[in-house]
């Protein structure tokens, strides 16, 4: 985890070291020191050696190498309290397991500890001086310089990348002098890539990976809805891996980063300015920083000198629960952050011992003069940097009480990771146990080494004297659990954090992120639950869009097409509804749709009833009349047969029609278009019946003619019953072979079920309108041939005009046919019967009717029988 840095103009020193460990072992090696000894700054011996890489300074001189001459040491500043405390841990496990009657009971565990400074080659060299020692040894350069391993096992590094650097050399190389393959275990490298046992294969820790944190930290930022977040991360090993992943999982959760930048604590002011104005011009509120504690300190200086509050920071557990950092916040830019940290732990007796510091002067005095100088900011009058020191600086006396003392060393809130440190120590400790075969003493005569140690450490499992469970995994990380930490303010001004939630990566995926039941505190101190999203939610009616260049999270939301819904927030399609249903106005639900068929309650099908009804009742009447004065000549001439039959066919033809309102069904269909094709067939062919009894009749008084003995009323009977039963047979073939059907139009329109009669076969359909229409103009023809005949009262006109209006008005019927939608199109076939069966009955029927009821002097038989027309008619 943490801090992982650049490498520093030490690297030719770095250099140096990997190609002496590179060479190959030949039969006999010179022994001679190479380079400056490495000093260890803490050393305690023992039975068993332990060794400490811990960073006691956070920086160091840059100087300007010419490299005429070897580069002086590296000179180390800025003392680091956090370090000194890891290495007081570990110093305390030592120090409790020695004083242990059940734990390695008779052999003693020594220590040697190193300060890198925060330098990846430092670290190297430290690594390398615990694997095979500083001491110049005497030996003859004939004799091979091969010697047991001086310390078992490396606690540390606290960063990543160091701890990948020293993994990379003690691990899997066999350097010359060193016969094992050393393994080391840290307690706060975090970074995923360290789990590859492929490359890291005697690499142990007891804090979980980043890449369960990185995922974590994706889960949260999803649970609040931020879809749109600003990502600032340590430009190191740490960060750049944890970034990934967090960027990976967050891309497939639905958020997206608008920003991603990287910062280093040596980073020029400059980079950091463009960073700040990164953060400034952007329009996301959360800021993702998965940041080192060192990057992270350096940051907040340049966000408090801008004073750049109103953001929402999700940290990492790096810097969310340094109590350092809050101090640092003095504008509260920070509260309310939210983030992960090592759950809580408690150890009892390492408080006490981690600030009882005096024991180490007789240990490393040059360390402990320059600890003590910068604890109680005081100076000795022999210590080297006095002449520097500022004249206003009291002298220390060395008896100083920490009592009233409060700074990072005195501040326990890295408690977990001092477990951490503990139990790394105490891991070694029941490995050693196991393979001494500890009982109440020791083998002592074993001679463990590092390689039988790893394969025992990866076995084991305890818990320690607080019962914290103790085990690593195949890839050497122990499980991944976390408390979610949220800065809340107190009265006082200052930051309390909080536990608000808890992750738990081995629980099953939907119940691993469990926030409590707790008021939580975001930016600005508020309780609301701030936005950040590039566009807003499409809400149920509406789908994204998504705009072109641009990411996911930023779109347009438009809405769903007719017939389509959408009832799911953020949705990119919209769905089409089932045929029978249409979508609402809100385009959220689909409605069944309107069923749609011509009725007797709706307005347009009562008036088409009520004219239906009139005619029927009409031509009941006109028949009446005509039943009445059966014997008068009007009624008797040109056959009161084909009269009254012609009647009757009309009085179907107007009771057809309402067989076309109503809901289709199955026999409505067949009846509507078989009854109407034959009562209009049974009309049409009465009066062309009546239409050649006039022109026969004209024929028959010409000299010699015998016509009418061929066209009697016989002869006229059977003419209209074999024009009908031809029309009776198509209707069989088309009802037989393919008869009309009910059924649910969808097409015609888009919200309405359109209830309604199928053809069936198109070709029956035809067949019977085009036998109408062939009688009809038969008939239209020999009334126009006979519209002329020199008679008092010629039928023939009146066929000829009745015709007319026919013929014009299925004429005009088929265009208003087709193009009249649902219902309409039933209502203008009702329309066209009713319209063809007034014009035939008024035409043919009202004239004689007049002639009956008003003009009864007219209706003798002198009147009817004009000097042209025989007798005998």
């Amino acid at each position: 985890m943490m801090s992982i840095q650049r490498w520093p103009e030490q690297g030719w020193t770095l250099l140096q070291l990997l190609l002496m460990a590179s060479f190959s072992q030949a039969e006999e090696l010179l022994c001679r020191q190479r380079g400056d000894p490495e000093n260890p700054q803490l050393l305690m011996d023992g039975d068993i050696m332990l060794g400490g890489i811990f960073s006691f300074h956070s920086n160091w001189k840059n100087r300007r190498e010419n490299y005429t001459q070897r580069p002086s040491p590296l000179e180390c500043t800025s003392l680091n309290f956090r370090g000194f405390q890891f290495a007081q841990a570990m110093r305390f496990a030592v120090e409790e397991i020695n004083n242990s009657t059940d734990l390695l009971p008779t052999v003693s565990l020594g220590y040697k500890i190193y300060d890198t400074c925060g330098s990846i080659a430092r670290g190297v060299r430290a690594a390398l001086a615990l694997a095979n020692g500083n001491e110049v040894t005497s030996a003859p350069s004939n004799t091979p310089c091969i010697r047991p391993a001086q310390v078992l096992a490396i606690m540390g590094e606290q960063s990543s990348s160091p701890c990948m650097a020293i993994a990379t050399v003690i691990g899997p190389l066999h350097i010359p002098m060193v016969i094992h393959v050393f393994f080391q275990i840290s307690y706060f490298a975090t970074c995923a890539c360290l789990s590859d046992k492929t490359k890291y294969p005697s690499f142990l820790r007891t804090i979980p990976s980043d890449y369960y944190q990185s995922r974590a930290l994706a889960f949260l930022v999803k649970h609040f809805g931020w879809t749109w977040v600003g990502a600032i991360r340590s430009n190191n090993d740490y960060g750049n891996n944890g970034m990934a992943i967090f960027t990976e999982t967050a891309q497939q959760l639905g958020v997206c980063l608008e920003y991603s930048v990287a910062v280093f604590r040596t980073d020029p002011p400059e980079k950091i300015q463009k960073i700040i104005d990164i953060i400034k011009a952007s329009t996301s509120k959360v800021i993702v920083a998965f940041l080192s504690h060192m990057d992270m300190d350096v940051l907040m200086h340049e966000l408090t000198h801008h004073n750049l509050t109103g953001y929402q920071w999700v940290g990492s557990e790096s810097w969310i629960f340094d109590s350092q950092i809050a101090k640092l916040d003095r504008h509260h830019i920070l509260d309310g952050a939210i983030g992960l940290s090592i759950p809580k732990a408690h150890v009892s007796g390492m408080r006490e011992f981690i600030l009882d510091v005096k024991p180490l002067n007789s240990t490393s005095a040059d360390f402990f003069t320059e600890f003590w100088e910068t604890l109680f900011s005081c100076k000795f009058k022999q210590s080297k940097s006095s002449s520097s020191s500022s004249g206003n600086q009291r002298e220390c006396t060395g008896d100083e009480d920490l009592t009233g003392v409060h700074n990072s060393f005195t501040d326990m809130s890295l408690m977990p990771i001092f477990n951490n440190v503990y139990k790394g120590v105490y891991a070694v400790a029941h490995a050693l146990h196991r393979v001494l075969g500890c009982n109440e003493t020791c083998n002592n005569k074993v001679q463990p080494d590092p390689f039988t140690i790893l394969q025992h450490i990866r076995k084991i499992h305890f818990k320690t004297k607080e019962g914290d469970e103790v085990y690593f995994n195949e890839d050497g990380d122990p499980a991944a659990k976390y408390e979610i930490i949220n800065w809340q303010p107190t009265e006082h001004g200052a930051v309390d954090f909080v536990t608000v939630g808890l992750y738990d990566a081995s629980l099953a995926s939907d119940k691993q992120l469990n926030l409590l039941n707790k008021s939580l505190f975001f930016a600005q101190n508020s309780k609301l639950v701030p936005v950040s999203v590039c566009s807003e939610m499409c809400h149920p009616g509406t789908r994204k869009v998504l705009h072109k260049g641009k990411p996911v999270c930023c779109f347009d939301c438009i809405r769903c097409a007719e017939g389509e819904i959408n009832n799911v927030t953020d949705s990119v399609t919209c769905v089409q509804c089932h045929p029978e249903f249409w979508s609402n106005e809100r385009r959220d639900a689909c409605v069944k749709k309107e069923i749609e068929f011509l009725s007797y309650e709706e307005i347009m099908g009562a008036l088409l009833t009520a004219a239906s009804l009139f005619g029927t009742f009409t031509t009941a009447f006109v028949a009446l009349i005509f039943f009445m004065h059966r014997k008068s000549p009007i009624v008797r001439a040109n056959n009161s047969e084909l009269s009254f039959l012609l009647l009757f066919s009309l009085t179907l033809c107007f009771l057809c029609s309402l067989s076309f309102i109503g809901q289709p069904s199955e026999w409505s269909c067949m009846l509507r278009h078989t009854a109407f094709g034959i009562t209009f067939v049974l009309c049409i062919s009465c009066i062309l019946g009546k239409t050649m009894v006039v022109l026969m009749a004209f024929r028959a008084t010409l000299p010699g003619s015998n016509m009418m003995k061929w066209f009697g009323p016989t002869q006229q009977r059977l003419s209209v019953l074999a024009f009908t039963l031809i029309q009776i047979v198509i209707c069989i073939i088309w009802l037989t072979s393919s008869p009309p059907f009910p059924l649910k139009n969808f097409q015609e329109l888009k919200d309405k079920i359109i209830l309604e009669c199928a053809l069936g076969s198109a070709v029956g359909y035809w067949a019977v309108l085009g036998y109408i229409g062939i009688l009809a103009i038969l008939c239209f023809i020999l009334a126009f041939l006979a519209r002329k005949l020199p008679d008092n009262f010629n039928e023939a006109k009146f066929i000829t005009f009745s015709m007319l209006i026919f013929c014009a008005v299925w004429i005009t019927f088929i265009p208003a046919y087709v193009s009249s939608p649902g219902k309409f199109s039933v209502a203008v076939e009702i329309f066209a019967i009713l319209a063809s069966s007034f014009g035939l009955l008024f035409c043919i029927f009202i004239p004689k009717c007049y002639i009956i009821l008003l003009k009864p002097e007219k209706n003798t038989k002198k009147n009817m029988m004009g000097k042209m027309i025989p007798n005998s008619f």
